[in-house]
């Protein structure tokens, strides 16, 4: 069980690491577009994972919502 919690708690300290890196990426991808070095790989891969999931991004929209909702928690 202490080996459940230790994984645990790296997994939420990675998190909290990552996802302002990944935030600040989209954002700048959104400004200076996906051609931007490091920054356009994670905007590109954003955008083809939306496509992905529906053409009309309601399914995205939803799975957004939801994955803030964790975070917030």
């Amino acid at each position: 069980m202490k080996y459940l919690t230790t994984i645990k708690n790296f997994l939420n300290k990675l998190i909290d690491v990552l996802v302002p890196v990944v935030t600040v990426s989209l954002l700048l991808g959104i400004i200076f577009g996906p051609e931007t070095i490091v920054v356009g790989d994670v905007y590109t891969n954003v955008t083809t994972i939306l496509n992905m999931i529906g053409e009309d991004a309601l399914l995205a929209l939803i799975s957004i919502v939801i994955i803030l909702a964790y975070l917030k928690k």
